[in-house]
Formats: C-alpha cells, structure tokens, sequence
C-alpha cells in the first residue's frame, strides 16, 4: 500500500507522454483506494490581441476549448476503471506556474508527468514545464520518459 501518497496529481497535455504517465499514476492509484488522483490540464488564457497566427483569437480558442473538452471525456473515460476518487480540472494559464499552484493549493503528495510535452500549436505545455515543476514544487515529482 502506498501511505505516503494520498493525492497525486498528473500533468496532462494529451501527449504520449502524459498518457504514459496517466497510466503510471493509475497504477500507483489502484495500490490503495484511498488514494485521490487529480488529473490536471492547463490551457493558455485567451490572447489580448484580435488574432492568433492570423486566426481571429476568438475562434482559436473556441476550437481549443472544444479540443480540450475531448480530452476531458477521454481521460474522465480513462478513470472510470479505478475504484477511487478522481477528478479532473483543465486550468487556464502558464502550465509551469499553474501546475504548482494547482499542486500548493491541492495539498498534493506526489506530481506524475511526462518528460515532454507536446509541440507547435497543440503545444499545453511550453518549454521545459517538468524541468520548472521539479525545481518549484513543494512534493516529489515523478517523471516519465
């Protein structure tokens, strides 16, 4: 049984990676039903200006919610075979940031996420958003490769 983690939290951004992940922490879940999994995505907040990459940014980001949406249903399908509590939230802002946030606020005792996330215009996470979460969290972070 896995006592010292009672919250995990998983990055996810629909890359290999993070589905990956999302089975590790599956995995790590079924070990003791009380374990919660919280399973989070974060979307960029709505540009200020009028367009995004000659898309009016309304419209990119109405397709984005409906792309993230999917993802949602999917991993909520996903879930649906554990016998504990999970939920999944898709957060607007900067995923680095907004991970840890999610993390302090969630009183999370351990983060799972992918290496690498996605790339180009589906990107959710920009940069090296583990290298960030690992260095700024304030629980055990789990990366998978």
């Amino acid at each position: 049984m896995l006592t010292d983690y009672s919250r995990i939290v998983v990055a996810y951004d629909h890359s290999e990676l993070s589905k990956k992940a999302l089975k590790m922490a599956m995995n790590l879940a079924k070990q003791d039903p009380i374990i919660q999994l919280n399973v989070v995505t974060v979307m960029y907040p709505d540009n200020p200006a009028p367009y995004s990459y000659g898309i009016p940014a309304g419209s990119y980001y109405d397709n984005r919610s409906e792309e993230i949406n999917m993802i949602r249903e999917e991993i909520e399908e996903e879930l649906g075979s554990l016998p504990n509590k999970t939920s999944v939230f898709v957060i607007k802002g900067n995923p680095g940031p907004t991970i840890t946030d999610f993390i302090k606020q969630n009183d999370a005792d351990l983060v799972v996420m992918g290496s690498r996330g996605l790339s180009g215009l589906k990107e959710l996470f920009l940069g090296s958003v583990s290298h960030y979460v690992a260095q700024k969290a304030t629980c055990p972070v789990l990366i998978v490769k």
